[in-house]
């Protein structure tokens, strides 16, 4: 336990606004092995990538106890900080989504994702809903004695196509952004943002690190550090482009 509450409590450090740190989402052992290898500090799971390196689809239709089981062998493969990607927390009931994140920090796991989008269903959880299973995996989170960071992710931005992102969606992560702060929330994770002027607003509208996901319309990593983003990850993009070229290989050498 001391080895695992140390590798959280390094990857708590590690998020800093104005110098992000960078998590290149891997799916199991051997990718996260060759990202460690390329300099990472941290390791970190997207559920879409993982999903489908299983053979399933993203959702929450991998059976948490193989995604556990790849948590752990991710955790014995690499010497970093592994955070998770629960998703939704396979439930909606607080008492559901603790028990998920004990099983998580079982397994290794030194922080996680936790989003607001009703898994399964349409739209986000209301916040006073959301607040409740937040608080829930924060109570969890200290229970076990690991100081494990807990990422609170909105689905706002994700909901809508960039060019629809203004200043009312921004006013509605603030308002979650804060009251996921005051339910115990480590950092925010405002998936799918990418204007510029709308990230810097979010990242000095909130004492929370800011977390924004590397996709085509997104800045670049140095204007997101001077925008004041403490964390960037890469979600589902590096097992998309491998998929594209494993099949682009695979297709030339059927061919001939």
């Amino acid at each position: 336990m001391t080895d695992q509450a140390e590798r959280a409590r390094t990857f708590h450090s590690l998020h800093v606004k104005g110098n992000p740190i960078v998590l290149y989402n891997a799916w199991d052992p051997g990718s996260a092995k060759i990202v460690e290898k390329a300099g990472a500090k941290a390791i970190a799971t997207g559920s879409w990538p993982v999903a489908a390196a299983f053979g399933y689809a993203d959702g929450e239709k991998i059976p948490l106890e193989l995604a556990l089981d790849n948590i752990k062998r991710i955790v014995a493969a690499v010497d970093l900080p592994v955070t998770m990607d629960l998703e939704g927390g396979y439930g909606v009931e607080p008492e559901v989504v603790a028990q998920t994140v004990t099983r998580a920090l079982q397994a290794g796991a030194i922080g996680f994702n936790f989003e607001d989008q009703i898994v399964g269903g349409t739209g986000l959880h209301e916040i006073a809903v959301q607040v409740k299973r937040v608080e829930a995996a924060a109570a969890a989170v200290k229970a076990s004695g690991i100081p494990a960071f807990l990422n609170a992710r909105t689905d706002i931005f994700l909901k809508a196509k960039p060019d629809a992102h203004d200043r009312a969606l921004l006013d509605q992560a603030i308002e979650r952004a804060h009251a996921y702060e005051k339910a115990g929330a480590s950092g925010f994770f405002a998936a799918g943002l990418g204007d510029e002027g709308l990230i810097e607003a979010l990242c000095k509208a909130t004492a929370l690190p800011v977390n924004i996901i590397a996709l085509a319309h997104v800045p670049p990593r140095q204007r997101l550090a001077e925008l004041g983003v403490a964390r960037i990850s890469h979600g589902p993009v590096p097992y998309r482009q491998m998929a594209e070229w494993l099949e682009a290989k695979a297709r030339l050498a059927i061919s001939g």
